[in-house]
């Protein structure tokens, strides 16, 4: 893609959150200019503290910047409505949370297609394409599972499945991995390398360089700011090869 017709899927520019004022004040995300492309595999990389989850609520739609824009698709985000902004994220938007963020109550096949149904799906279909990304994942014998009977991997797997119900433009996933045991990582890392392959944009926030390792580009953060970007060309399959050998 080259010249006026290229649209990034997810755009920032100048982006910024601030909290509190005076002596207080606390940039939380400063200045952040970033372009993400279509079938983009992107990590963000930094200690806790530095501005990543707070950078992937922006660029989600999860909260709203102090200054600055945020477009998703060619569409302006961060002046939208709340009622534009929850339909927004309910249809282009897959979230993956570190915590999982499951409904305890509810099987794994329910969890999937609960996204769906909230965003208009009729039963059957959401029933449908939820069943048919838990086989995707790897969990068709575990549909009826409650999480508390799913693994820390499996339950994380059933995260993305949700995350990937409505066909989103772009998926943020938050510190992933970072409740899972060295076997699950590489799991769930297998599933981000098989999405990246079938051209899913992602976005990955992670304070574990072997996880960066596995995208196209990976940005440093430090402080709210962007510091370095470097672009990886191995992608996911180099990075999760590297990731293998070091667990071997």
């Amino acid at each position: 893609m080259s010249g006026s017709a290229y649209t990034p899927v997810l755009r920032a520019h100048g982006l910024r959150k601030e909290y509190g004022k005076g002596d207080g004040l606390v940039r939380a995300v400063d200045g952040v200019d970033l372009e993400i492309g279509e079938g983009e595999t992107v990590a963000i990389m930094g200690p806790s503290g530095c501005g990543k989850s707070t950078l992937l609520h922006l660029l989600g739609g999860l909260d709203r910047p102090s200054a600055g824009e945020v477009s998703l698709n060619g569409r302006r985000i961060d002046d939208v409505s709340e009622k534009d902004l929850a339909r927004m994220r309910r249809t282009d938007v897959g979230f993956v949370f570190q915590s999982f963020h499951l409904m305890e109550e509810l099987t794994a096949v329910e969890n999937v297609e609960l996204s769906a149904l909230l965003a208009g799906r009729s039963p059957r279909a959401a029933r449908r394409r939820a069943e048919e990304l838990l086989e995707r994942v790897g969990l068709a014998g575990r549909t009826r599972f409650l999480p508390s009977a799913l693994s820390g991997g499996q339950r994380q797997r059933v995260a993305v499945a949700r995350a990937l119900s409505n066909e989103p433009k772009v998926v943020l996933a938050d510190e992933p991995t970072g409740n899972l045991d060295s076997a699950a990582t590489l799991d769930v890392l297998q599933l981000f390398e098989d999405l990246h392959e079938s051209g899913q944009t992602l976005v990955i926030v992670t304070h574990d360089p072997r996880i960066a390792a596995t995208a196209d580009r990976m940005f440093s953060m430090r402080d709210g700011a962007l510091v370095d970007e470097t672009r990886l060309t191995g992608g996911t399959t180099g990075g999760l090869g590297a990731l293998i050998g070091l667990e071997d």
